[in-house]
């Protein structure tokens, strides 16, 4: 007994079915930015495009009748630095089955143009070998030009930020050596005045006597504050070398706030160009005052060496540790501060969690990268927060 055929009203809604779907795909592709298509990589290398929606002209300058033709023109619009990207991202999704995300830049001869495209596709393995890919490819060729020229902002603020840090740093040294050399000279030259002063009123009115002896204490505090404040401005020491500014800042700082700071370094010359060291000394300098600040530690560690490409300098405390509220506040200048002087030196700026609690700040700069690539390296960083990591 034969198996009963299709009735034919049957036929006709499947195939009226299949139109409506049809007819809701092609609206969907009509109205998807971009093209949509299907790729294949079969076993034997060659590559076929089994379905291009209408969007394949607008965005390749090919008809899908040109691409159908001949497949391997794709390839050939892609810019020749680009192509081995596209290539290895290919051939890792049809390895792995993975999603195959690619975005580069193609040549449009038919508007003499470059082009920024994406990809994104979804593999699914065929008979011997092959691969296919679903997917979908959009103009990001705006996209693009926005972020370079974000980027472009963005060197040239950290070369704005860099140059500012310099002719800082050049008005505190002249600052710093004014007041030493010119209010320093006077105010000794006035000290001995008034010694010779003193030695002349042997004998003489008392209340005269205990004048000159307050006139002589003034200076001796006059003289100690125009010494701090030349060495806030810029430690002397720092002429001659980090190590030494360092080892002599740790002490200040013992000294002051009463927490038990050491200093190690494993070699006296650093490797540093001056602005390079200065720069290293002033987030030593903040990291050291917000631990001061907000840290309620007892205990502090500051350890700078000098690797075979890298100066690293670690300050770590054994205080309360620092919370992530404390890193994202708005008014969190200082880490802001600190991460922006790494960044300007091509380095980073990392938070972690010292052990049995504290936090540990490391810088790490390379030391044979010119200042100008250190700068161009800044601009494609991110906001100082996001250049800041935690680990623990």
């Amino acid at each position: 007994m034969s198996a009963a055929s299709p009735h034919p009203n049957d036929s006709q809604a499947l195939v009226a079915e299949l139109e409506q779907v049809r007819a809701r795909f092609a609206a969907i592709v009509s109205n998807t930015p971009g093209l949509v298509y299907q790729f294949i990589l079969h076993g034997d290398g060659q590559v076929s495009f089994p379905y291009l929606s209408d969007g394949c002209q607008a965005l390749l300058g090919l008809t899908a009748a040109e691409l159908h033709a001949h497949p391997g023109r794709f390839l050939a619009l892609i810019l020749e630095d680009d192509r081995a990207s596209y290539l290895d991202a290919m051939h890792a999704s049809a390895t792995a089955l993975w999603s195959w995300n690619w975005e580069g830049r193609i040549w449009v001869d038919a508007w003499k143009d470059v082009k920024w495209i994406n990809l994104r596709c979804t593999p699914h393995a065929l008979p011997a070998g092959a691969v296919r890919w679903d997917g979908i490819m959009t103009n990001i060729t705006e996209s693009k030009i926005e972020q370079l020229e974000v980027r472009h902002s963005r060197a040239r603020l950290a070369e704005l930020s860099a140059h500012t840090d310099r002719v800082k740093e050049q008005e505190r040294t002249r600052i710093a050596r004014e007041i030493h050399d010119e209010l320093g000279g006077n105010l000794t030259a006035i000290k001995m005045a008034v010694a010779m002063l003193a030695a002349r009123l042997d004998g003489a009115d008392p209340v005269l006597r205990e004048k000159t002896d307050y006139v002589d204490a003034l200076v001796d505090r006059t003289i100690d504050a125009v010494h701090r404040i030349s060495l806030d401005l810029r430690p002397a020491l720092l002429d001659l070398g980090l190590v030494a500014a360092l080892e002599w800042q740790v002490k200040e700082f013992d000294k002051q706030t009463g927490i038990h700071t050491s200093f190690s370094a494993n070699q006296r010359d650093i490797g540093l160009d001056n602005d390079q060291a200065t720069a290293l000394f002033r987030i030593a300098q903040e990291a050291l005052t917000n631990i001061a600040k907000h840290a309620h530690a007892s205990k502090v560690t500051v350890k700078l060496a000098r690797l075979r490409h890298h100066v690293s300098l670690k300050i770590a405390d054994n205080g309360r540790g620092i919370r992530q509220a404390d890193r994202t506040k708005a008014d969190s200048f200082g880490l802001r501060g600190m991460a922006e002087r790494a960044r300007a030196l091509g380095g980073t700026l990392t938070l972690s969690h010292a052990n049995g609690g504290g936090t540990v700040v490391s810088i790490k700069i390379k030391r044979d990268t010119a200042r100008d690539n250190l700068i161009a390296a800044a601009a494609g960083a991110t906001i100082a927060e996001e250049n800041i990591s935690t680990t623990k």
